[in-house]
């Protein structure tokens, strides 16, 4: 299904393919291990559907459990709200912005999807509502935390990744005020 997405519309780089179990799947798994108990999750800038819909399949069959996909490119909603029916899986696709949408969620994270500063500007309804941010971010994670705190007040810890060693898990457990600039 990723592969012939992939090719109409470049849902991930191409290079990433022959890697997709541990650069994708493994990389988006290992969310699960920071919020065993979490129900209710918004994947932000959803793009391919990593991490959410891998935690979706990760959630199937569990009560209570459901994923929102939030994407504001129609033709990557086609290709999740495909792989949401296919799959059958306890998912919600939104068309939407990020930063438009409030939902009632106990986890909101995101993948490839923008740097911190601009991620918690994003995820500022969901934070401010009391979910817990886990955000996969790359080896470059000092520099961008660094230069989120100067836009944000915020409270945060980081996780070594599982899936690379260069990779890291954000975990944002306060968001505070925005800062002027």
């Amino acid at each position: 299904m990723l592969t012939a997405g992939n090719e109409v519309m470049n849902l991930v780089g191409p290079a990433t393919i022959p890697d997709f179990w541990n650069r994708h799947a493994w990389d988006s798994a290992q969310l699960f291990r920071l919020a065993p108990q979490a129900l209710t999750w918004a994947d932000l800038g959803a793009g391919a559907g990593f991490p959410g819909l891998v935690l979706a399949i990760l959630g199937k069959g569990r009560e209570g459990f459901h994923v929102h996909l939030v994407e504001s490119m129609a033709k990557r909603c086609r290709f999740l709200s495909q792989a949401v029916a296919e799959l059958d899986l306890p998912a919600t696709v939104h068309n939407e912005r990020a930063e438009n949408l409030s939902l009632a969620v106990d986890i909101v994270t995101a993948r490839a999807c923008a740097p911190l500063h601009r991620l918690l500007g994003y995820a500022r309804p969901y934070l401010l509502s009391g979910a817990q941010g886990l955000f996969l971010k790359g080896q470059d994670v000092v520099a961008d935390m660094s230069e989120a705190a100067r836009y944000w007040e915020y409270e945060a810890d980081v996780v070594p990744s599982l899936s690379d060693t260069r990779g890291r898990i954000v975990r944002v457990r306060r968001l505070g005020r925005a800062r002027k600039v």
